[in-house]
This record gives structure tokens, C-alpha cells and sequence, in this order.
């Protein structure tokens, strides 16, 4: 499996297994499905819950800070929560990375 953090990414080395394991997590209890409208965005839907939108806001909110080339929208639903991943041309492969990672994580996803 390839790994979805780039070289760019300015989280301290040893810090980095830990923010994966929490998308980990996170697909694994939450994702209901997944789309690739284009090749520069990833669109998961999440299984919202008490407490899911925090968790993920407060995730994609700390990914941007040590990852600046994604841009993370999240859309609230009646019962589910749909974030949209974004990059630019140069971080294609981290978002196919990050799409294999989930599906992986997701076990049912293509």
C-alpha cells in the first residue's frame, strides 16, 4: 500500500503514523462511500453520528496546517456528512494514495 504522506508535509516525522492512524480510524467506523469526480478531488461520505463532524473538522483542520496543498469542504447532511478533497495538479498521487488508504480502511470500497 502506498503511503499517502508526501515529503512536503511539514508534520514532525514521528507524528505521522499517528495522524494516519486517525483517518484509519476514522474510515474504518465512518465511511459509507466514495467518489473521484475528477482526479484532483475525493469525495467520502461519512456516516454522521454525535460527534462525527467535530471529529472530522477538527481532523481536516490539523491535516491543513502541515499539509497546505489540500482543501477539505464539508457539508453537513441529515444523516450523513459528506467531505470533499481537493489538491492541486502536483498532489495527484497523494490523493490517490489517500483514496486507496480509505477504501483499504473502508474494506468495501472500490
Amino acid at each position: 500500500m502506498t503511503t499517502w504522506v508526501p515529503a512536503s508535509c511539514t508534520l514532525p516525522t514521528a507524528e505521522q503514523p499517528l495522524r494516519v492512524a486517525e483517518f484509519n480510524s476514522l474510515f474504518a467506523e465512518k465511511l459509507a462511500g466514495s467518489t473521484r469526480p475528477d482526479r484532483r478531488r475525493l469525495h467520502l461520505v461519512l456516516t454522521d453520528g454525535p460527534g462525527v463532524e467535530q471529529r472530522v473538522r477538527d481532523l481536516v483542520a490539523r491535516e491543513s496546517g502541515c499539509c497546505s496543498f489540500f482543501t477539505f469542504t464539508i457539508s453537513p447532511g441529515p444523516e450523513h456528512l459528506l467531505l470533499d478533497i481537493e489538491v492541486d495538479e502536483a498532489h495527484v498521487t497523494v490523493l490517490d494514495a489517500l483514496q486507496e488508504q480509505a477504501a483499504a480502511a473502508g474494506r468495501d470500497l472500490p
